[in-house]
């Protein structure tokens, strides 16, 4: 007569670090579920090596001892010791309030509230944890790719109309904070085992990143703006990088003297990340006269559609036919300092990124630009003549 069948066994999967997951194989009313236990047995080399798994192991087994204890105590003794019966919505909700009025930015919680919105559109009012199976996730990534729409900022009258399907960017970001929201699920104990396993998110859509050359940077400069404040206020982004929500922000007690640098001192709106950012006297010339420390630097700058319309004619009066915006500042300043001769790294340093990735973008467009300008060269080469 056989011997049953270990209802939680203790399993290895060799990750691609060469360490080696330790994780339970849970088989349970016809059911598999898999708990990761974040243990890891690494290469033994040393013998501190051999010593340190045979205590990860021994730990291993005893938190697979308690499953199976809590198991013997029922159907559901089990899933007792998880949370799996907690309303998703709710919890959802509850990280959306944590993260308003915290330190992250606005943009930020309302992403995260944007998606609570879809959320509620695909999933009953009572879904709970235990609802959230891979098939769910796939079913939510469907969703915002093919059906989510969201209103077309363009039009004024709210209808389904004038509704539009998701940018890529939004796809990427919604499903970033499920994912978010399941991961931070599953490290509280509210799931045995993470859904997400093997489920790939949206990939990012690269968006045309619209610059300046340097001519047209000194063509700007040179042109008539109907309102100064605009004009100061694009050109010191041309010249140093800074997004438009900053520069309205900013205040004199932000800008000092550090030897020959005009230094500022800012935290970005954005981002959250604290900068000291050194400028050049001809981006320091656009900052005017200095007011006391609490006074906003560029004064009567607020970002409206009398300024949007005022930039596209302002470019106009200066030859670009560009369909230039605001950002097109932050993106000048990064092209230029790369064709100046800047590292990648510097770069990355002077636009406050947090990824590499997102500078190294500002490469591809640089390599598009020098091809561009290896195809000027004109033809050298002897006309070929026909053969009589």
């Amino acid at each position: 007569m056989g011997t049953a069948k270990e209802p939680i066994r203790l399993r290895k999967r060799t990750t691609p670090t060469g360490n080696v997951s330790l994780y339970l194989d849970i088989y349970l009313n016809g059911k598999r579920s898999y708990e990761y236990l974040k243990m890891y047995l690494v290469p033994e080399k040393t013998k501190a090596d051999k010593e340190k798994n045979r205590q990860t192991l021994q730990l291993a087994e005893a938190v697979k001892a308690k499953r199976i204890v809590e198991l013997q105590n029922g159907e559901f003794g089990f899933n007792a010791a998880y949370k799996l019966e907690t309303n998703f919505l709710d919890y959802y909700r509850a990280m959306c309030e944590k993260r308003q009025g915290s330190t992250d930015s606005n943009g930020n919680w309302g992403n995260w509230h944007s998606c609570l919105k879809h959320l509620e559109r695909y999933c009953k009012p009572n879904t709970t944890f235990k609802d959230i199976t891979p098939e769910w996730i796939e079913g939510f990534r469907e969703y915002l790719d093919k059906t989510a729409r969201c209103r077309d900022k363009r039009k004024r009258i709210v209808t389904d109309e004038v509704s539009k399907p998701l940018s890529q960017n939004s796809k990427v970001s919604y499903f970033n904070k499920l994912r978010a929201c399941i991961n931070q699920a599953f490290d509280d104990r509210i799931m045995p085992h993470n859904p997400l396993r093997g489920i790939d998110g949206f990939k990012a859509g690269e968006s045309e990143r619209c610059y300046l050359t340097l001519e047209e940077v000194k063509a700007m400069a040179a042109a008539h703006c109907k309102y100064p404040a605009l004009k100061n206020a694009f050109m010191f982004s041309c010249l140093t990088g800074i997004r438009k929500s900053d520069i309205e922000k900013m205040r004199w007690k932000e800008v000092q003297h550090h030897g020959e640098f005009t230094r500022i001192i800012f935290k970005q709106k954005k981002t959250g990340g604290q900068e000291y950012l050194d400028i050049n006297p001809q981006a320091a010339s656009y900052l005017g006269k200095r007011g006391n420390p609490d006074d906003r630097v560029f004064v009567g700058f607020k970002y409206s559609s009398y300024m949007i319309t005022e930039l596209r004619m302002w470019a106009i009066r200066a030859g670009i036919t560009k369909d230039i915006t605001f950002h097109s500042g932050r993106h000048t300043f990064a092209v230029l300092m790369l064709d100046l001769g800047a590292e990648i790294y510097t770069l990355q340093k002077l636009l406050g990124h947090k990824e590499i990735q997102t500078t190294q973008i500002y490469a591809k467009i640089l390599d598009k630009k020098k091809q561009e300008a290896v195809s000027m060269i004109p033809n050298i080469l002897p006309e070929e003549t026909d053969k009589e």
